[in-house]
């Protein structure tokens, strides 16, 4: 059985893909984190790969828009080619330190805590979990990462007791039950999912990346070597911290001109089915600093924590494959 799926696919100079109105697309542009130039994508499945231990797919032909590198350049309007880039995907390696740290900068919004041991606790689990480079990119730049740590697993490192900190003490004296339970005795059962890339990065990108994450951890209820470690993939919740915006005045969605505005904008498209197939979800301010468009200038940006029962995962997976699709 593949443990990274196999796609081919051709990016052309279209309009900037949209999954809803412009406000969302907004914010996936000027979220925070590291830039690329890329636009919408048109793509055809391939053959899947053949089975293998490193677990490593190849997904071809990404426009790009200087010398076949990432950039952000805004001097876009003569170009006519296309420019190509393999998308590849890899198992985490401990050489791509540097590039998951970056894209989880700000993860906990401004916090000070044990990043750097978070990110080990990620690259140390190479079975789940997948980065996203271009291929041949002497850089060998992180474009996107995505993992599943078992919260129990390790709830004794220090990274994860700071995390934990972090939820109660954002929450201030309300603490959901719901909450408490996922972070102490529930916690052997809970995986964090963690996805974070790069803003702009090819939408038709996500739903192979989900499969391989959900794929991988059912095969390590089966592959890992010890029972504990199988065990400790048998999620039932899946627990996400995610940013969105949220209007200033929320309950009015009442824009100027009497035009609808969005409640919330999701900084990244697949939080919406989450959110909408989530148990139950909290969110509350953050304080990092960001350039924000005008576009947004009456949303606040807010810390999305969210609980999905493992069950829900099927459901995801298809809305995700329809909302790209249709996009």
């Amino acid at each position: 059985m593949p443990r990274k799926p196999r796609l081919r696919r051709r990016h052309t100079r279209k309009p900037t893909l949209r999954f809803s109105p412009f406000g969302r697309l907004m914010a996936l542009l000027y979220s925070s984190g590291k830039r690329v130039n890329l636009q919408s994508v048109d793509y055809e499945p391939e053959e899947k790969c053949a089975p293998s231990t490193s677990g490593n797919a190849i997904v071809k032909d990404g426009v790009v828009e200087d010398d076949g590198q990432l950039s952000d350049s805004s001097d876009d309007g003569d170009f006519e080619g296309v420019v190509q880039a393999d998308f590849a995907f890899f198992d985490p390696k401990p050489k791509d330190f540097h590039g998951v740290k970056v894209l989880l900068q700000t993860y906990l919004d401004n916090k000070l805590w044990d990043l750097s041991g978070f990110v080990d606790l990620i690259l140390e689990q190479p079975s789940v979990g997948t980065v996203i480079q271009v291929e041949g990119d002497e850089d060998e730049g992180i474009y996107a990462v995505v993992s599943a740590l078992n919260l129990g697993r390790y709830k004794d490192q220090k990274c994860m007791l700071e995390l934990r900190e972090y939820l109660v003490k954002a929450c201030k004296e309300d603490v959901p039950t719901n909450l408490k339970s996922l972070l102490g005795e529930r916690a052997h059962e809970v995986g964090l999912l963690v996805s974070q890339r790069v803003v702009n990065l090819p939408p038709q990108l996500l739903p192979p990346l989900y499969d391989a994450l959900f794929d991988e951890v059912s095969w390590a209820t089966e592959d890992e070597p010890t029972e504990e470690l199988r065990k400790s993939f048998q999620f039932k919740t899946y627990l996400m911290i995610s940013k969105i915006y949220k209007h200033k005045n929320a309950d009015k969605k009442i824009g100027k001109n009497g035009n609808v505005e969005e409640a919330i904008i999701y900084a990244k498209p697949e939080d919406e089915i989450f959110h909408e197939l989530s148990s139950w979800s909290i969110n509350f301010p953050l304080h990092s600093q960001e350039v924000k468009p005008s576009e947004l200038k009456d949303y606040q940006p807010m810390c999305l924590v969210m609980a999905v029962d493992a069950s829900k995962v099927p459901t995801f997976r298809k809305q995700l494959h329809s909302l790209i699709d249709e996009a």
